[in-house]
C-alpha cells in the first residue's frame, strides 16, 4: 500500500523522477487519478505538480489531455548550446571554488563509476549525480538553478547518449579529464573539458537519431 506524501513538492519530485527515469517517456498521457494512486497522493497536489510541470514545459496539451512533451531537432540543438557553455562555467566554477572535499568526491565518483561502463542505465544515473556534483561545487547558487532546469529538459529525451556502443567507457575517460583539471584548479582546462565532453555527448546523439531516422526509413 502507497505511503501518503502530503505536499504537492513531493507529487512535483516523483512525477518529475518517473520521467527522468523513463517510467513515462514523450509522448505519454498523464492521467491525474492514475498519478495520485501510483505515488499515494490526494488528486490536489498531483493537479498542482502537473500545471507546474506544463508550466515548464515538460508537458504539453494533446486535446484536453496532458502528454510528455518531446524535444524536436532544432529543440534539442538549442537545448545542448546552452548547456555546453553553463556546464563549462560550472566546471571552470568549480575548479576556482570547490573545497578538497569536494574535489574528493569528485574523484571518487569517477573511480567507482568505472563499475558501471558497460551499462548505460547505471551510468545515466551515475552521470547525472556527477554533473550536479560540479553544479554544487561551483558555489553559485543561480547557475545551478538553471542548469537544474536544463537537466531537467534532457529528461525530455527518449534515449540517453550512453547507450551508444563504446560511449560509457569514453565518457568516463572525460570525466577523468574534468575533474583532473578540477583537481588542478585550471579553471580554463576544466571549461575547456566540460564544453568538449557535452559536445561529443551532443554529437552521438545525432548519430543516434541518424541511424533511428534510417531504420525508420
Amino acid at each position: 500500500m502507497p505511503v501518503p506524501r502530503p505536499n504537492n513538492t513531493d507529487a512535483y519530485s516523483m512525477i518529475l523522477e518517473a520521467i527522468d527515469i523513463g517510467t513515462y517517456r514523450p509522448g505519454d498521457r498523464l492521467v491525474e487519478s492514475e498519478l495520485a494512486d501510483r505515488f499515494g497522493v490526494s488528486r490536489t497536489p498531483v493537479r498542482e505538480a502537473l500545471q507546474r510541470l506544463e508550466t515548464q514545459s515538460l508537458l504539453s496539451r494533446d486535446g484536453r489531455s496532458l502528454i510528455v512533451a518531446s524535444l524536436d531537432h532544432n529543440q534539442m540543438s538549442e537545448l545542448y548550446v546552452v548547456r555546453r557553455e553553463l556546464e563549462g562555467l560550472a566546471a571552470s566554477l568549480a575548479a576556482r571554488h570547490a573545497t578538497s572535499e569536494e574535489v574528493r568526491i569528485l574523484r571518487d565518483m569517477v573511480e567507482e563509476d568505472n563499475a558501471l561502463i558497460g551499462d548505460p542505465v547505471a551510468m545515466a544515473r551515475a552521470n547525472r549525480r556527477f554533473h550536479q556534483q560540479i553544479h554544487l561545487a561551483s558555489h553559485n547558487r543561480y547557475l545551478v538553478q538553471q542548469l537544474d532546469l536544463v537537466h531537467r529538459t534532457m529528461a525530455l529525451m527518449a534515449t540517453t547518449s550512453l547507450a551508444a556502443v563504446g560511449r560509457t567507457s569514453i565518457a568516463q575517460s572525460e570525466h577523468d579529464a574534468i575533474v583532473r583539471a578540477i583537481e588542478a584548479k585550471d579553471e580554463a582546462e576544466a571549461g575547456t573539458a566540460l564544453r568538449d565532453h557535452i559536445s561529443v555527448a551532443f554529437m552521438t546523439r545525432l548519430k543516434q537519431d541518424a541511424e533511428a531516422r534510417k531504420e525508420d526509413g
